[in-house]
């Protein structure tokens, strides 16, 4: 085994252990992968302020985050195909994150079903709710969701219709999912990736399998979610799951100001910045950089977490200075959970957890509520105002 310093590691690891549809899945982003690379790029061109001769002995990074008490500014953000990473992983994501004191978000296209996360952990867990046409979907799927002790509903609202994920179409891992020769004999390569995922609990979306009463066809599960985005939703679809849903509201996938100050004003407790990982609209600016204008534009009227390009406490930190209360992580967990499964995920949520406590003791903070602009450069949040 290798030793693993930091997430490019795991995501090295993670590129020898699955096959190579599944580790473009979870690497790659739409059309050019413009929006993928500012994600990253934007949070590179961030420079903090080195501050030397502050107490260093401790830093603590615990928080709350949508109300809730958290060992670290950090949350797992919902992914879909997570279980096909490696077995069970939506399970394993759920208990790494609660032994690490943070909460992890469920997506409605996950393998792992709602009820199976929750009979894995013990804690509370967050859900993302995916709009389909189906009404009796939707209103199921909350309930189950309320059901099993979820504490925020993540309502995902940047994709209505596709992206094309060029790697994607290529290498068959298509909505239905494609077999092709190559695929499958890259699959036959990894043999324990393949006998795990053979062994695990669910082979298909679990959530949608459970509404239309089926077992294990992935095929025809992931054709009907692909048949079925909602693509007239809309902002008065937020009454309708308002009165479905008692706990929060976060809207994500918000990227403009005036996008957040209509969530504000429609009752949403938070908002998630998002480009969807780059995986949506190709072509615009890092999260990190919209954050500051979004941020200032709700000022304390609901929370604002941020995703994207997110892979180490530095990250986070620059994050937190610019106005977001916490971070959630997508790839970067992921590559954790192809490289070495649960505790990968694991490793992850250390790293990062050890990266931030440094950048903090460097930058001379000594918890989170006193992080703020001031722990960087002036000038980075001037050029980007008018973005």
């Amino acid at each position: 085994m290798p030793v693993i310093t930091n997430v490019e590691d795991l995501r090295q690891l993670a590129r020898r252990k699955v096959p190579k549809a599944i580790f473009e899945y979870i690497d790659h982003g739409s059309y050019d992968q413009l929006s993928l690379a500012n994600n990253r790029n934007d949070l590179n061109a961030i420079r903090f302020r080195q501050r030397v001769m502050i107490d260093a002995e401790t830093r603590d990074l615990t928080t709350k985050m949508l109300g809730e008490d958290v060992a670290m500014p950090i949350a797992i953000a919902p992914t879909g195909l997570t279980g096909l990473m490696h077995r069970d992983g939506e399970m394993l994501a759920a208990r790494a994150a609660e032994a690490a004191g943070i909460r992890m978000t469920l997506s409605t296209m996950s393998i792992c079903s709602i009820e199976d996360v929750r009979s894995a952990i013990k804690g509370p867990f967050w859900f993302q709710l995916y709009v389909f046409k189906d009404p009796g979907f939707n209103e199921q799927v909350i309930e189950r969701a309320r059901d099993a002790g979820c504490t925020a509903l993540f309502v995902t609202v940047d994709l209505p219709m596709r992206g094309q994920r060029h790697c994607d179409i290529k290498n068959g891992l298509t909505v239905p999912p494609r077999l092709t020769p190559r695929n499958a004999f890259d699959m036959m390569t990894k043999p324990a990736w393949l006998a795990g995922v053979l062994l695990g609990k669910r082979k298909s979306f679990g959530n949608v399998d459970y509404y239309l009463g089926q077992k294990g066809n992935i095929w025809a599960a992931g054709r009907w979610g692909g048949d079925n985005f909602d693509r007239s939703l809309s902002w008065k679809d937020l009454v309708w799951i308002r009165k479905r849903w008692p706990g929060k509201l976060v809207i994500k996938g918000i990227l403009d100001p005036e996008d957040a100050k209509i969530a504000a004003s429609e009752g949403a407790d938070g908002i998630v910045v998002s480009n969807h990982g780059g995986r949506q609209l190709d072509g615009t600016p890092g999260t990190v950089t919209v954050l500051p204008r979004i941020a200032e534009a709700v000022g304390d009227r609901l929370e604002v977490l941020m995703d994207g390009g997110i892979r180490s406490g530095q990250d986070v930190l620059k994050a937190l200075a610019l106005g977001a209360k916490g971070c959630l992580i997508g790839r970067a967990y992921l590559y954790g959970l192809a490289a070495m499964g649960e505790a990968g995920v694991a490793k992850t949520l250390s790293l990062m957890g050890e990266e931030l406590r440094v950048a903090m003791s460097l930058t001379g903070v000594k918890n989170i509520g006193e992080i703020s602009r001031d722990i960087l450069y002036d000038d980075y949040g001037d050029k980007r105002r008018n973005v």
